[in-house]
């Protein structure tokens, strides 16, 4: 049987190096696996022509396999040389041990709240919408997705606010033609719905925090598709990461990808940390009234980047002190539903239209408070 890294090395070969579409490809690996041919591709003229049912593709896909091994044939025929001491500091860096899960999970902590509600009340913040959405979301998840890892709360959340931006920026004209996910490239991806929008997603197979990370293959299903169980919580969906359908096709049509995405096997991803980074920078106090007599005191770099951590732990206790006051009372998609009309409430005021995209505006954590379930 193939392994899982078998049949992603097969996946990157016919999307990557054959240049078949991913929703093609995916659909031609249980094939591929099923007739042995998940190392010798190449071999097989026949086979593949009766798996693709197109000469002009089962071509394609033995001139990728020849322009590999000739690659590769080259590569080993040269001869090893000491890496420069540079080069050699940065492999040793790259080499060093990954995090386990439990590392990678405190790693990612986020500041938290020790402010009663009624100081809380009086906090005013200074931001833009995509974070605030961000804060939304992430802090919207540890309740109907309690069983999500806080990667995984990170990354799921930045995909909200990346389909939300484009479509504003679809609206006021700034960006023109159909979206990755409208063009297919998430077909045969799994999704979730988060504040009202569909996400399609990676499955972490085995991601154990209290286990570490799980040895076992996922299996297949009647169906074709992966199963296993969350070993930290049976029964439950594995953790997930938000797949960044943008980042995908564009690597697939020779661009650069968006830095904030990462490839996991074959899919690029949207990455925890840079979630977790964008958090931290963006919520400053609301500068004081022009009427004030005193002028503001210029703040050091560090002073400013301790501000923001320490209003952003407010801004999510607010949060979490609204979402807590529903939960008990309200199922899971309800809360979903209504978590975009909470933001829409206490969301900054800009300008409209394009003159508006990216303006900063005050959120009063008062706002937030009020929108709480009256006991």
């Amino acid at each position: 049987m193939a392994t899982q890294a078998e049949l992603q090395s097969l996946l990157r070969f016919l999307s990557g190096d054959a240049k078949i579409p991913l929703a093609s490809a995916m659909g031609k690996v249980k094939d591929l696996r099923n007739a042995g041919l998940t190392r010798q591709v190449r071999q097989y003229l026949m086979t593949i022509q009766g798996i693709f049912a197109d000469d002009k593709l089962s071509k394609q896909v033995l001139n990728a396999a020849k322009r590999v091994t000739k690659k590769r044939s080259a590569a080993d025929a040269l001869p090893a040389s000491p890496p420069s001491p540079t080069k050699r500091k940065k492999r040793d860096t790259s080499l060093s041990d990954p995090l386990t899960p439990t590392e990678m999970e405190q790693s990612l902590e986020l500041p938290s709240c020790k402010m009663g509600e009624e100081e809380l009340s009086k906090v005013v913040l200074f931001t833009n919408r995509a974070p605030l959405v961000l804060a939304f979301a992430v802090a919207l998840l540890k309740h109907t997705m309690p069983h999500q890892p806080l990667s995984s709360r990170l990354s799921l959340a930045q995909a909200v606010v990346s389909a939300n931006s484009r479509s504003k920026a679809m609206s006021l004209g700034l960006e023109k033609g159909k979206s990755a996910e409208e063009e297919g490239w998430g077909q045969g991806q799994p999704s979730v719905r988060i504040m009202g929008r569909e996400v399609r997603v990676l499955r972490r197979w085995g991601y154990d925090i209290q286990g570490e990370e799980s040895s076992s293959d996922p299996k297949d299903t009647e169906e074709g598709g992966p199963t296993v169980s969350n070993s930290t919580n049976p029964g439950t969906e594995p953790a997930l990461w938000g797949l960044d359908l943008e980042a995908l096709r564009r690597s697939n049509t020779s661009q650069p990808s968006n830095a904030s995405s990462r490839i996991s096997g074959e899919l690029p991803i949207y990455t925890a940390q840079s979630a977790r980074s964008y958090l931290l920078k963006a919520f400053t106090t609301a500068p004081p009234s022009s009427e004030s007599p005193d002028p503001p005191k210029k703040k050091s770099a560090t002073a400013v980047a301790a501000e923001k951590e320490h209003n952003l732990g407010l801004l999510l206790g607010a949060l979490d002190s609204l979402y807590g006051s529903w939960s008990h009372v309200l199922a899971k998609e309800e809360l979903d539903r209504r978590a975009w009309g909470w933001y829409v409430n206490v969301r900054p005021d800009v300008e409209t239209g394009v003159a508006g995209w990216g303006g900063k505006g005050e959120v009063k954590l008062s706002d937030i408070l009020n929108l709480k379930r009256k006991l």
